[in-house]
């Protein structure tokens, strides 16, 4: 999945940057509202991380925008302000979650997932089984029935964003864009390269072809029956 961070803190940019990155998102970093707003305008997130103290354009306006726009982009507005007033104006102009610092990353990550299931539709759990295939969002652990398939962080991106849409046709570029940074080079072959070693390792694991290819169009998550 891929994230955007707008934060100016260093300190706090690199603690975010580091830990969803070790958790196999993408994630773009901005670090002034002007920046952030042009990529959250025009980049494809999943989830927007917005400080509301920012050079040029705040983060309220950030989101104001953004709701304008037409961008339904789920938002987490990060703040050391604490009072009742800033999170309520923070909620009524469109931040679906307030967080104030100091923080702890664990809470984040995990507000970050509650907001994906919700976008997605995934009922709120930490959980997603599809067939016998089941992965874990917390200890980010695959198995196939009862046998753990080990999986590296970037294949492990792959297959939650496959199975958050399992029986929908991905396009490469809709891989690229949830699974890679804006700075990712299309003219690759990683996207095919991913795939064809994710199902391998599935394939090894259920004796089953997993993951189809849909000729000229992308990829679909559909376990053979």
């Amino acid at each position: 999945m891929r994230l955007l961070v707008i934060e100016d803190d260093k300190k706090i940019a690199s603690l975010i940057m580091k830990g969803f990155k070790q958790a196999g998102f993408a994630v773009d970093l901005a670090t002034d509202g002007e920046t952030g707003l042009d990529l959250a305008l025009t980049e494809p997130y999943d989830v927007c991380i917005v400080d509301i103290m920012l050079p040029k354009i705040d983060g309220l306006s950030i989101i104001q925008q953004m709701r304008q726009s037409g961008k339904n982009t789920p938002v987490i507005i990060l703040s050391a302000k604490h009072s009742v007033d800033d999170r309520v104006k923070g909620l009524h102009i469109g931040s679906d979650d307030y967080l104030t610092k100091p923080f702890s990353f664990t809470e984040l990550l995990a507000r970050v997932q509650a907001l994906l299931r919700r976008a997605t539709k995934t009922p709120e759990t930490t959980k997603i089984t599809v067939d016998d295939l089941t992965i874990d969002l917390l200890t980010r652990e695959v198995y196939w029935k009862d046998s753990k398939i080990d999986l590296q962080p970037r294949e492990f991106s792959l297959l939650e964003y496959l199975m958050r849409n399992s029986g929908r046709v991905l396009s490469k570029t809709m891989i690229m864009e949830h699974v890679w940074d804006y700075s990712f080079d299309p003219q690759t072959n990683v996207v095919d390269v991913l795939v064809c070693r994710l199902r391998k390792k599935l394939e090894e694991a259920s004796d089953k072809q997993i993951i189809h290819t849909i000729r000229g169009v992308g990829y679909v998550l559909k376990p053979d029956k």
